[in-house]
């Protein structure tokens, strides 16, 4: 079993966007093409290769001619949201593996499309959501699999981020900052949306109902924009649509409900604001906390009644890592010097399996469409004051008796030491 863990992968091709220094990749991939339609970014690419002593892959500026070579077998698209699902679709009717890097969808006819690309043609769509292999997000699942948490009631995520640089970046055509000064809602969902989908078993026995998105004024761009004397194409106020805090609930078909945060645009400290509440405990990252009930401290005091109370207290979350980690990180815990400590790589090689294996990525095609669509359905929430929107189910149905996946150590909804 460990030697075919170690198999190389074939070939792995990469459609980029200047942000291949954002990923590791690791032994079980060889790149042997990448492509670009900006001359400067392929050669910052080229020299990454260099620098690391890999040999070069083949170059292309038209991704269709790419898909020609026979030695792919997977193409990593890291495109601009608007055009990368168009991508994708077009890499699964080649017949090869697609990874899409994250963001959020414009409509829901774009996500559909996808979904019916995949379907059709049999082949898988994984989003390169790096966050699902986390350390604590992992230990997180592998926890509430082991019943610590109780039955799950509510859990909280969002994104959260000074990203007040994007005033200046508008100017400079950088296209989150071109979204963010014309549209309204959670334009960036899948960091924190991804994790608590798989805890919540989102189209496994679950799924998103309805949500309803809140948008506050917009200060922080428009501020920063003035103050940095920016003005727009005519000449005149530089002025951002994107509230600064973006507050969206979703109803689940579980009874469970999310609440789900986009604030880029704030001074603030980084944060993806996760939360886990079940019947027996609870875990809060902005703490670094776990209260786990019967685990956890609590301490009795006495009120001015002379009547005694429990005051319930946190747990360091690194407390937890010993017994609970998950067994991924057991088994790779040499990735945490890595980037993004380690999650980039575990991604990959969860990738990387599933081409070598011919089977479904732990992040499929149904769970891309469903986070994605945070961003349209958001957007038309708060158009309509807020209203109820309902999500599409993307699984037409099948999220009710899936069954189990395959038995892989890189599975997000199961924990499986394998």
């Amino acid at each position: 079993m460990r030697r075919v863990a170690r198999r190389i992968l074939r070939s792995v091709a990469r459609v980029l966007d200047g942000h291949a220094e954002l990923f590791n990749i690791p032994a079980e991939m060889e790149v042997v093409a990448i492509c670009d339609i900006v001359d400067a970014k392929i050669e910052k690419t080229l020299g990454l290769f260099d620098k690391r002593g890999r040999q070069r892959p083949a170059v292309f500026r038209d991704y269709r001619e790419m898909l020609k070579m026979p030695a792919i077998d997977a193409v990593l698209v890291a495109t601009s949201w608007n055009s990368h699902l168009a991508i994708a679709c077009n890499v699964m009717r080649a017949g090869k593996y697609v990874a899409i890097e994250v963001g959020g969808a414009s409509s829901v006819e774009e996500l559909w499309q996808l979904v019916h690309a995949s379907e059709a043609t049999g082949v898988s769509c994984m989003m390169l959501e790096n966050c699902c292999y986390g350390r604590n997000e992992l230990m997180i699942l592998n926890m509430v699999r082991q019943g610590l948490f109780g039955e799950l009631i509510h859990c909280a995520c969002g994104y959260e981020h000074d990203m007040l640089r994007m005033a200046k970046e508008y100017t400079e055509g950088i296209e989150r900052a071109i979204h963010n000064r014309y549209r309204n809602c959670d334009l960036y969902p899948t960091h924190q949306l991804g994790p608590t989908a798989k805890i919540l078993r989102i189209n496994r026995g679950n799924r998103f109902l309805s949500l309803t998105s809140t948008a506050s004024k917009a200060r922080g761009l428009t501020n920063k924009a003035e103050e940095l004397g920016l003005k727009d194409e005519n000449g005149n106020r530089l002025v951002f649509n994107e509230g600064d805090v973006i507050t969206t609930v979703i109803k689940c078909a579980g009874g469970e409900t999310i609440t789900a945060t986009h604030a880029v645009t704030l001074p603030r400290p980084y944060s993806r604001d996760s939360r886990v509440q079940g019947t027996k405990g609870i875990w809060l990252e902005d703490t670094n906390g776990i209260f786990i009930e019967g685990l956890s401290p609590t301490i009795t005091k006495i009120d001015v009644a002379g009547n005694p109370y429990t005051v319930h207290q946190w747990s360091p979350v690194d407390e937890f890592h010993e017994k609970y980690d998950h067994p991924l990180w057991k088994r790779f815990k040499k990735n945490d010097n890595e980037a993004h400590g380690g999650m980039d790589s575990l991604m990959l090689r969860a990738l990387a399996e599933a081409v070598r294996t011919h089977t479904p990525p732990p992040i499929d095609v149904y769970d891309c469409a469903a986070w994605m669509s945070l961003t349209c359905l958001s957007e038309q929430s708060i158009a309509l004051g807020s209203m109820p929107v309902a999500f599409p189910d993307f699984t037409n149905g099948k999220w009710i008796n899936r069954g189990l996946e395959r038995p892989s150590r890189w599975s997000l909804n199961e924990v499986f030491d394998i």
